[in-house]
């Protein structure tokens, strides 16, 4: 079985290449475009997609300009017990909440919202995404589009997440997510969309970096101590770099607002 998820999640990450870079490269050049301008990039998911939006930033590799909007009441902390599953499922398909969870963000005109979600039916990440295009950000869904042509919506907008933004990312990952099918196992083991996630992310992480090059802004990444190169200073740096940008963005935030 471990050549067969080899092989499915090979074929993932190729169809992943062939038939998305063009757009990954469009929703990069609006990331460096908000960042370059001072702007954040504002990265959202509930569930298991919260693990992209932690890898994002900060990690080794990430820079200050990506702003994880992470809720700890849509992930989980058990599986049965208090700040399990079932909470966190029942809560993330409540319309209305996210919308209360953004009140305390600093979203602004020209940032940019990146919203993860395989299913793409959940309220959480559509009322998240809705939310953000009213106030003016530019909106970019990473999301199953096999799952999006299969399933009916369930919001009360009549959308799924692929409809909710202004740009969409596929996933490439089949609808059920997992890949393997085991004999005598009813349904398939072993996920894909987690992989695909993370690759997508860390895809995005990089040509951002080029992008703000081309324009003239020099990101600073958090580096590993194993490179001898860099000084000991410098993730400290990063994160004075994060807290300047996050003060800044405040500002902003509240003369928007007034």
């Amino acid at each position: 079985m471990i050549e067969t998820y080899q092989r499915e999640i090979t074929g993932v990450l190729n169809r992943l290449w062939q038939t998305q870079t063009s757009i990954l490269r469009q929703a990069a050049e609006w990331m460096a475009d908000a960042i370059a301008a001072g702007g954040l990039v504002h990265v959202y998911g509930s569930g298991h997609s919260v693990l992209p939006v932690m890898d994002i930033f900060p990690r080794y590799g990430s820079y200050a300009g990506f702003h994880p909007m992470m809720d700890s009441r849509l992930m989980w902390f058990s599986v049965l017990d208090a700040g399990g599953v079932h909470e966190l499922l029942w809560l993330e398909r409540k319309e209305g909440y996210a919308k209360i969870f953004l009140e305390t963000q600093d979203l602004v005109p020209g940032d940019v919202l990146l919203v993860f979600s395989h299913g793409g039916i959940n309220a959480a990440g559509i009322d998240v995404a809705l939310e953000a295009k009213a106030r003016g950000l530019k909106t970019v869904a990473v999301t199953s589009l096999d799952n999006a042509r299969q399933k009916t919506a369930t919001h009360s907008s009549g959308k799924k997440l692929a409809d909710a933004c202004d740009l969409v990312i596929d996933n490439c990952v089949p609808a059920e997510d997992a890949l393997v099918p085991v004999e005598g196992v009813a349904g398939k083991v072993g996920a894909g969309s987690t992989v695909a996630v993370i690759t997508i992310g860390m895809a995005l992480v990089s040509e951002v970096a080029a992008q703000l090059r081309r324009r003239g802004v020099t990101p600073q990444p958090f580096v590993s101590p194993n490179v001898k190169e860099v000084g000991p200073e410098n993730n400290a740096q990063v994160f004075a770099e994060y807290r300047r940008r996050r003060a800044q963005h405040a500002a902003r935030a509240r003369g928007v607002a007034s």
